[in-house]
């Protein structure tokens, strides 16, 4: 059985979960309110303060639909309470950030600026000039949004120039060396 799917979900005191019979779950709480289906196979129960995920059998695809619910569900309550955050990092000379209003506006080595506009949930915020923070409560729209930004200029290889995730490491190459006499 999955060792994942097994455990139990904490439901904080602050926090409203509501499931209905078609696994609907909606989950509300400080930072904001969340909404999923899950797959019908797998039963979803409220039990003292918990929530427990249960698959019907050991089928293949139950087995993998079990820890991944879990999981979900987990990061659903995770993310209206303390919400999720992905760091960036800008490296090259000339290369920085700007918020203008909500809108994060690049200078990233193009010969205009980029403008991003953050969609619903997601917001922006700088360290400096060269660190970007997004924040938001749905882990996969945070990751999504922080791909694309990283995606305006990925670092490249030969100087390390570009927007990179914080603590990402870019395997540097060898650049060329000149004739052979």
């Amino acid at each position: 059985m999955s060792r994942i799917g097994r455990r139990p979900i904490t439901v904080p005191a602050n926090v409203d979960v509501q499931i209905d019979a078609e696994n609907m779950v909606r989950v509300k709480g400080p930072k904001g309110e969340l909404a999923s289906t899950f797959s019908r196979d797998i039963s979803l129960a409220r039990e003292d303060g918990m929530i427990v995920v249960d698959r019907p059998d050991n089928a293949r695809e139950h087995r993998s639909l079990h820890g991944l619910t879990r999981t979900l569900l987990n990061n659903m309550i995770l993310g209206v309470t303390e919400g999720y955050r992905k760091d960036l990092e800008i490296q090259g000379v000339g290369y920085r950030a700007a918020l203008d209003g909500k809108v994060l506006v690049l200078n990233v080595g193009y010969s205009h600026p980029v403008r991003m506009e953050p969609p619903a949930g997601i917001s922006y915020a700088l360290d400096g000039i060269t660190r970007i923070s997004v924040q938001g409560i749905d882990k996969q729209a945070v990751g999504e949004e922080a791909a694309r930004i990283r995606r305006q200029r990925p670092p490249e290889p030969y100087k390390g120039k570009g927007i990179r995730y914080q603590g990402e490491v870019v395997r540097r190459k060898a650049g060329k060396t000149g004739k052979a006499k």
